[in-house]
């Protein structure tokens, strides 16, 4: 999905948001309650570490529900089921590790399935902050080389992806208004993403690095 598209629908999930909290008892009831879950909304802006390139300029959808358990009176976890866009985006010609080859563009598209599970603390305003692991699927991956004015689509079986991709998770929610929260997230792979790259194309192990910019809608 590019960017344009992202945007989009983007914009339409926050006018949806917007007009659930003009309408608060539509969805909206202010009780305590120990089972509660919502909407998930928001785009991430990623890098690959281990690439030719810096710089989180990837941008992908962050998108899916949410549930939350409260554990005690500040206290509950949460669990997710997202889809999620990571990846790289070059910025212009670089020139390899061992400054060999000079690469012009390096883009890398990975589309997941994703869980994270978080302990999360709130405040008196319902604001929170919490940590854990994700746990994610990959869904399809792609990546597009240009180098040496040579345009190279790696064959997915002879450098892959790998299947699984555990994450160190810390997140931020601010409660704006009734059910409506707005997110950052960062989130950051333990465990390689890809090993044995080609030196001329980037280190031996890769890893995902990801910062989420997400408005969540709670239905109490």
């Amino acid at each position: 999905m590019n960017r344009k598209t992202t945007l989009m629908v983007m914009v339409i999930f926050v006018s949806y948001l917007k007009v659930a909290a003009q309408n608060p008892s539509n969805y909206y009831e202010d009780v305590e309650r120990t089972f509660y879950g919502g909407l998930i909304m928001g785009a991430n802006f990623t890098q690959v570490d281990g690439d030719s390139y810096k710089g989180y300029r990837n941008i992908g959808l962050n998108t899916g529900v949410v549930a939350y358990a409260k554990l005690a009176p500040k206290i509950a976890g949460s669990i997710e089921l997202l889809f999620t866009q990571k990846g790289a985006r070059s910025n212009g010609a670089q020139q390899s590790n061992g400054g060999v080859t000079l690469i012009t563009k390096q883009n890398i598209t990975l589309n997941y399935a994703e869980i994270p599970i978080q302990i999360n603390y709130f405040d008196k305003r319902k604001s929170h902050f919490g940590g854990g692991l994700s746990y994610s699927q990959l869904i399809s991956s792609k990546e597009d080389i240009v180098h040496n004015n040579s345009t190279i689509v790696y064959d997915p079986e002879k450098y892959p992806f790998k299947k699984i991709d555990i994450n160190l998770v810390l997140s931020g929610q601010l409660h704006l208004y009734k059910g409506l929260f707005a997110g950052l997230r960062f989130q950051y792979s333990l465990l390689s993403i890809r090993d044995d790259v080609a030196a001329e194309f980037g280190n031996a192990q890769q890893y995902n690095n990801v910062f989420a910019l997400r408005f969540m809608y709670l239905f109490y």
